[in-house]
């Protein structure tokens, strides 16, 4: 298709989803979106005018036939869309057909040529060039055979088509993946189909948006997460977030430990993430507690956040390695934030996580432990999370040190998957674990990858203390165990004895 060929698309507004749908819905047709109780059908359609009148002062017309107007000027007013000055404004223009649904349900079939009327008659009052049905499902299931359905669908459909409006019109579902709309003919009849999912996994809610077709037009295929944010409505994840980096930075930054800085090359680069995986008291809070504690020597703010302790517990602990979180926060260069991961959705998370970001405005970050996020989500879920995180941190150049439990390369039968699934998205990959040597508890620490820069490869030894975290000496037949088994030094076999 050439270029002068190509469908003209209308953008939604919607965050991220543009990204998905390569531009927006395409213009002048109709856009079937379907989906489940709670999915965010009505929510998207009213984003999809909002942004037609904010954006591109695009009045529209919003066709009711279940939810009143009142209800859905409410909810809109959380999410910061003042519906009742577009209305004044002739912007925005209510058409409540709930009371044609009641009389239907008594007569019969419903005829759509009365709608069409108003519908083009508010169309030409107020010059709109977008409208939303929601949701045509209510009158559909009144039609007794399936041709009357899609000739009836197909005829305000192609009302709307020849007024050259972009419309949107919602159905339900019966079940998150079994067929497209309720009655199973819509699909076929309209030329752009959407499908918003509402899956209940791991006793979270994960909500995600497919494309099933634009007839003529390109667009993503497959499901894409997103999370319905009480400030920001419909956020698409990670394409939200995802954009060119004008430049990579050779400016350093320390990582708290002096030793450390030498063996990743100097300290991290100021745009890197660093992942520090290690095993449960190997030391990782400790490190990301230095880390924080030397952007402050640096006077740089630091947002701090902990998905594994209280706050209350994790001052507690930073005070037994000298450290006064209160003070440090007091001083306006430290944030701390703690969440329990069964709190919310990693979506809903990572929202608040960039909220704070925005907000505060940090040059580094703490996340201790992301592999705590595994309990209530699944891979391809935290995946866009950390694709949506670097898509965030690096273009601000804000310096990060994840920490996780141990992966597979260090302990097969203890790990989590999230090691595995973030070690390539980490610009420096650190392994901290500790082993039985002689009836002690020992520490061993090494650098496996710090791109861009030259960085010692042996494994040391680490001792902590009342003052910290202390690198010493390398660590000798140790080497293999570091990936495969237990981080043990190779004892020598005993020779065989003669027989």
């Amino acid at each position: 298709m050439s270029s002068s060929d190509a469908i003209e698309r209308l953008p939604t507004g919607i965050s991220g989803f543009d990204q998905v749908a390569l531009g927006g819905l395409p213009a002048g047709r109709s856009t079937l979106v379907t989906g489940t109780t709670g999915s965010g059908k009505t929510l998207f359609a009213v984003e999809f005018l909002a942004h037609g009148i904010r954006a591109l002062d695009q009045a529209g017309v919003f066709v009711t036939f279940e939810e009143t107007a009142a209800a859905i000027r409410r909810n809109a007013r959380s999410l910061g869309k003042p519906i009742e000055l577009w209305e004044r404004e002739d912007k925005w223009t209510f058409l409540d057909a709930s009371e044609d649904v009641e009389e239907t349900s008594t007569v019969g079939d419903y005829d759509f040529a009365a709608l069409v009327a108003r519908i083009e008659h508010a169309v030409r009052r107020t010059g709109a060039t977008r409208v939303v049905l929601d949701s045509i499902g209510a009158i559909l299931t009144r039609f007794s055979e399936a041709g009357n359905i899609r000739q009836e669908l197909f005829r305000i459909a192609a009302s709307l088509e020849q007024l050259g409006v972009t419309s949107v019109l919602t159905a339900e579902r019966t079940a998150e993946h079994d067929g497209v709309s309720r009655l199973g003919v819509e699909e076929f009849v309209l030329n752009n189909v959407i499908i918003l999912r509402n899956v209940l996994r791991h006793e979270q809610r994960r909500r995600t948006v497919e494309i099933v077709k634009f007839r003529g037009a390109a667009h993503r295929t497959g499901e894409w997460l997103f999370a319905i944010d009480p400030q920001e409505g419909i956020v698409v994840m990670p394409l939200a977030f995802l954009g060119t980096r004008a430049r990579a930075t050779r400016t350093r930054v320390s990582s708290g430990n002096a030793e450390l800085d030498e063996m990743c090359g100097g300290g991290f680069y100021r745009d890197a993430i660093a992942l520090l995986s290690g095993s449960s008291g190997a030391g990782k809070t400790l490190a990301g507690l230095r880390f924080a504690a030397s952007a402050l020597d640096a006077q740089e703010r630091c947002l701090f956040y902990t998905f594994d302790e209280t706050r209350e517990q994790l001052v507690r602990n930073a005070a037994g390695w000298g450290l006064d979180l209160d003070a440090m926060e007091e001083t306006g260069l430290l944030r701390v934030v703690s969440e329990y991961p069964e709190e919310s959705s990693p979506e809903d998370h990572f929202i608040r996580l960039r909220r704070n970001v925005t907000e505060f405005e940090p040059r580094r970050m703490v996340v201790d432990t992301l592999s705590a996020l595994e309990r209530v989500t699944t891979p391809r879920a935290l995946l866009d999370f950390l694709v949506a995180l670097g898509a965030v941190l690096r273009p601000r150049e804000i310096t990060t040190l994840l920490t996780s439990a141990a992966g597979p390369r260090l302990a097969p039968s203890l790990t989590p998957d999230v090691a595995v699934e973030i070690a390539r998205l980490a610009d420096v990959t650190i392994l901290l674990r500790d082993f039985e040597q002689g009836g002690e508890v020992r520490r061993a620490i090494a650098v496996v990858q710090a791109r861009g820069t030259a960085h010692d490869n042996r494994i040391r030894q680490v001792d902590i203390d009342g003052l910290g975290m202390h690198i010493g000496e390398p660590l000798h037949g140790a080497s293999r165990a570091v990936f495969d088994t237990p981080l043990v030094p190779e004892q020598q076999q005993p020779p065989p004895q003669p027989s």
